[in-house]
């Protein structure tokens, strides 16, 4: 099968292998750190404040990330940042154990693996497609979307269950250990050499920075794409990550294993797509694709926050998921396909910046409006507008004409 085809490549199946795992670390962790976060605060202002505390020294360091993975060795970068985020959760961990951990513990440790974040991200888009081949690289990002969707299927459902079994510092110490397991996977290849560079390297960060954002300001499908996409991350990424805990606890019988399996749902949806965009080796249309994509992921949402069945909401989990990964794939094979290698890095980081940089807007507001509204209506407004902004960009001829 075409999808497993750069398996068969042992520097990206060893890079594949350590992020699957990382991945379901992380979904352990969120489920832990979302139900710790309701047992001890029940405070939905508590919850998008650790979430701004990741996000936003990533943010801030994420351009210097990329500029430093254009300069030396991708994978070095990504192996030390797996065990600095390592040792993070695994103090956190350490706290929960001894009944010890509070509130600023967490957003002190969230600060901190958002910093190390902003340096193995644009890593990681730019080291796939320097250990794939041009024809396996769809499927490669297929693959490499599979895992974080292996990730959000399996970690909901083990962290629940760990967090039945051992408690949260339990599922915290899990987490720990997939980053310490992903860096022994990155070991091996230590040894890449870091990326080559036409003409002199300048030793000066700000010229490198300035040449990433002239190649994103010349291309009008990127730089308009960022945009529309910031403003998509505030509309579905708050409803999802903060509202959607509180929408669970209203649900009749609710508890932690509803949320995880609610969780997953949008990750089986994303797998499935996933799947099928796999098997292809190049996308028609990609840009009208995109946006198609985001509108039925708004339209999903929206559908969640109405007064439906619970089977119901589950069919609309699965439509926002797998009509997401249909556009985050395309977005990434666009980047990778129309950016040149040696900028790579610094684009990524600026798609990154551009893409996420209202993010921590959107989890302050989903958290205030939680308390004041309700997780439904805030999942039925943040729907509506990711609609209204999909159909905007969709209005762009510049992102009509990317094929």
């Amino acid at each position: 099968m075409k999808l497993f085809h750069p398996l068969k490549n042992r520097p990206f199946a060893l890079l594949w292998s350590g992020q699957t795992i990382s991945r379901i670390g992380d979904f352990i962790y969120e489920i832990a750190l979302a139900w710790w976060v309701l047992q001890k605060t029940g405070s939905a202002k508590v919850m998008g404040t650790v979430l701004i505390c990741s996000f936003t020294p990533m943010l801030l360091f994420v351009l210097i990330g990329g500029v430093t993975v254009d300069r030396f060795s991708r994978t070095k970068v990504m192996l030390i940042s797996d065990i600095v985020r390592g040792a993070l959760v695994g103090g956190v961990a350490a706290l929960a154990f001894v009944k010890l951990l509070k509130v600023w513990h967490l957003y002190v440790a969230s600060v901190l693996f958002g910093l190390a974040d902003a340096f193995f991200q644009p890593a990681y888009a730019a080291v796939v497609p320097e250990v794939t081949p041009p024809e396996d690289l769809l499927s490669a990002n297929s693959l490499t979307s599979l895992s974080l969707q292996v990730g959000r299927v399996a970690g909901p459902a083990l962290g629940a269950g760990i967090v039945a079994w051992g408690g949260t510092a339990t599922a915290f110490a899990a987490d720990a250990l997939s980053f310490f397991i992903s860096a022994a996977c990155l070991f091996p290849m230590r040894g890449m050499p870091a990326p080559r560079r036409d003409g002199t390297p300048s030793s000066n960060v700000m010229h490198e920075m300035r040449e990433g954002f002239a190649t994103v300001l010349k291309s009008r499908w990127l730089w308009c794409g960022m945009l529309v996409i910031a403003l998509i991350n505030i509309s579905l990424g708050g409803p999802f990550s903060v509202a959607m805990p509180f929408l669970v606890k209203q649900m009749p019988r609710a508890n932690v294993g509803l949320l995880g399996l609610l969780y997953s749902t949008f990750a089986v949806g994303a797998g499935l797509a996933a799947i099928w965009l796999g098997r292809f080796t190049k996308l028609p249309r990609r840009g009208v694709s995109l946006y198609c994509g985001v509108a039925l992921a708004g339209l999903g949402m929206l559908a969640i926050g109405l007064p439906i069945t619970l089977a119901l909401i589950f069919m609309a989990a699965l439509m926002n998921g797998a009509s997401l990964e249909v556009g985050g794939l395309i977005w990434t094979n666009m980047l990778q396909e129309l950016v040149p290698s040696e900028q790579l890095g610094r684009v990524s980081s600026i798609d990154s910046l551009g893409t996420f940089v209202l993010m921590p807007v959107g989890y302050a507001i989903a958290g205030w409006a939680t308390d004041r509204i309700g997780p439904a209506q805030v999942c039925v407004a943040g729907g509506a507008l990711t609609m209204v902004l999909a159909a905007v960009g969709l209005l762009q001829p510049s992102v009509r004409l990317v094929d």
